[in-house]
């Protein structure tokens, strides 16, 4: 059984979240103290986003004494490439002209992350892969690809026929499919180990240390 409920109004997030997976288990005829693993994205991603979300699981966590499946949001992002594809460079917008971008080598059907998760300038993401995957072909996979699209340096990967896939932003299924994956192998953690992947620092903590620099 697989449900969602995305964010579609101007409720703040942190007050609609409680509600919507309470109208969600109630539509499933669960209660949450039926639910054994929590699958939560632990970014990259928006900061308030991610914290309320790793707040809410780590909650859960504590009372009902559940494990969780902590995912990337990019792993989400690439699980939507076609099975067959072998190497998956998928990102998303990071804003300030910038996009938080992974690549993914396929092993026995699973995305293996390649490197580090980076924030980093589209263009220079495309030469990032390209040093990597060489002239094996890549899939290319996004939230929103038209960061991608107008930079001088993708316009020599399409004209090789490389295709960048949109995919919805909604990501919970994928989240979902994953987290239950990542528990059948036992790899969870618990509350106290959870922890935001940021990738880049809040602009909280740039501006009070006074640094204007986007470290990856």
């Amino acid at each position: 059984m697989v449900r969602e409920s995305s964010h579609e109004t101007q409720e703040d997030y942190s007050s609609w979240l409680l509600p919507a997976v309470a109208r969600l288990l109630q539509g499933c005829g669960l209660a949450i103290e039926q639910v054994d693993v929590y699958g939560v994205t632990t970014g990259p991603g928006s900061f308030t986003g991610v914290r309320v979300g790793l707040t809410t699981v780590k909650a859960w966590s504590e009372v009902y004494l559940r494990q969780i499946a902590a995912v990337s949001r990019l792993e989400a992002i690439a699980a939507h490439a076609e099975p067959t594809a072998g190497l998956v460079a998928a990102f998303t917008d990071a804003h300030r002209e910038q996009i938080f971008g992974a690549l993914y080598r396929r092993k026995e059907q699973k995305l293996e992350l390649v490197d580090e998760e980076m924030v980093i300038e589209p263009g220079k993401f495309v030469e990032w892969v390209a040093e990597r995957t060489g002239k094996e072909p890549v899939t290319w996979v996004s939230t929103d690809p038209d960061r991608m699209t107008h930079q001088e340096e993708w316009v020599a990967r399409d004209r090789k026929g490389e295709r960048l896939q949109r995919v919805s932003p909604i990501l919970a299924p994928a989240i979902g499919k994953i987290g239950f994956t990542m528990a059948k192998e036992g790899r969870l953690i618990d509350a106290v180990r959870l922890d935001a992947n940021y990738v880049r620092r809040s602009d909280a903590e740039i501006f009070w240390k006074g640094d204007t620099t986007h470290a990856r």
